[in-house]
């Protein structure tokens, strides 16, 4: 759940963020022309983007690199049409400018474009242990997707509010650019990727390295290795404007003739006070959730170590003593092979039963990652699923590959033979 939470958050934050604030700039420089020629913008990049995840999903045609590559390049020129055209026509709420509404318009549907396939793909990329759709491992996940994407429309709608109602109309196009401006120089740097890997468009004779590009090849790897903070600084764009809408809703500068108009004032000031505070606790939400949410969940996880047991060589078995994993948690063995091969397994005792699961640490969905505890629960390390500790033993699944053993005087009996057959699965 938490993954998802965090990727899609990452993932349409930036594309949120800028989209509201353009489609408010234009709102409030043409009115309702400016409404509609963003709203049909906005419905044409998602019905894009629908259509390229479901050829992607379908097919090997689509290339995402390939496709980012001219969607960069579009960006940047139209990030420099709407600078140049609000500086010329834009600089005054109510005024009109064809070019500018149509050029932020294109800008809103690439940024769209850009975000959103991948977005739309996760739900069919969900791990469902083959037990379909309606799975609580599906819906656990589908909860943190749908969390994420609820949490950008609060704040979109908030966001949208905010840019409405602030004052002076500039702080919009400025909040705008500000966070705009960073996005396409992270577009200029990536846009070169493409020749510095494969150098298939140039025929320069050069070797192409990052060094032969100088400042531009440091730029791309600067954007490589900074990705998030562009991000942030879209977050201390909407934060300016929720504080400045904030402040501005602390001081009434009207003139009022009675009290009903001065308490008609006070409402409207308190209204964009929530507004400014609800956006500034969706932007902690969002900050919290790309930082501790996602470290938090990326954190690689340290399998425990593992456990004493005793080999007896003549009879070929290995002992492993009751009372040492009779405690319902769980317990690691490892045996290194003749071929220098450690063979790994677990050991947990079933709740409310006399009977142990055991099996390899391995399944054959996930390969050797390995099993650990977390709060009682045995959680598989890569795919992050719960294990039922009563299934443990039983083949299937994200389960623990089985492994044989038996009850013998206080022991459970393990043959090398079965040990050592684990081989192929740590290799």
């Amino acid at each position: 759940m938490f993954k998802y939470l965090w990727m899609v958050t990452q993932d349409l934050f930036l594309t949120v963020t800028l989209t509201t604030l353009m489609h408010m700039m234009l709102s409030r420089l043409s009115g309702r022309k400016g409404q509609m020629v963003h709203g049909a913008a906005l419905g044409a990049g998602v019905l894009a983007s629908v259509v390229l995840a479901a050829v992607k999903y379908n097919t090997n045609l689509i290339i995402s690199s390939h496709w980012n590559h001219y969607i960069y390049a579009v960006i940047m020129v139209l990030t420099l049409l709407i600078a140049v055209f609000t500086l010329v026509s834009g600089r005054r709420e109510g005024g009109r400018c064809g070019v500018l509404c149509l050029a932020g318009s294109l800008q809103s549907a690439a940024l769209i474009f850009y975000s959103l396939p991948g977005v739309l793909l996760y739900p069919f990329s969900f791990n469902t242990m083959g037990q379909g759709y309606l799975s609580s491992y599906y819906l656990v996940r589908m909860v943190g997707w749908l969390g994420a994407l609820v949490l950008l429309f609060v704040y979109s709608r908030l966001l949208s509010r905010c840019a409405l109602y602030i004052k002076p109309y500039g702080l919009v196009p400025a909040a705008l650019h500000m966070g705009l401006v960073p996005f396409t120089l992270y577009c200029f740097g990536r846009f070169f990727v493409p020749w510095v890997n494969r150098a298939k468009w140039l025929k320069w004779p050069v070797k192409y390295t990052d060094a032969s590009y100088g400042w531009i090849g440091d730029w791309m790897m600067f954007t490589a290795n900074h990705s998030m903070l562009f991000i942030w600084i879209a977050v201390a764009a909407a934060a300016l404007l929720a504080v400045l809408l904030f402040r501005q809703g602390t001081i009434i500068r009207e003139l009022y003739d009675n009290p009903a108009q001065l308490r008609k004032l006070k409402a409207r000031n308190r209204h964009w006070r929530r507004v400014a505070s609800g956006i500034l606790v969706c932007l902690v939400l969002c900050t919290l959730i790309m930082t501790v949410v996602k470290t938090n969940d990326t954190k690689q996880v340290e399998l425990s170590a593992p456990e004493a047991f005793t080999v007896d060589e003549e009879a070929g078995v290995i002992l492993v003593p009751m009372q040492n994993v009779s405690d319902e948690h769980l317990h690691r063995f490892e045996y290194r092979t003749d071929n220098n091969i450690s063979v790994r397994w677990i050991v947990v005792k079933k709740p409310n039963s006399a009977a142990f699961g055991v099996g390899l640490d391995a399944c054959e969905v996930c390969g050797n990652a390995g099993y650990f505890e977390r709060n009682g629960q045995v959680i598989c390390k890569r795919c992050d699923v719960v294990m039922n500790i009563n299934t443990i033993g039983f083949k299937g699944g994200c389960n623990p590959i089985p492994l044989p053993y038996e009850v013998k005087e206080g022991n459970l009996v393990f043959k090398l033979s079965d040990i050592i057959a684990g081989e192929k699965e740590f290799r």
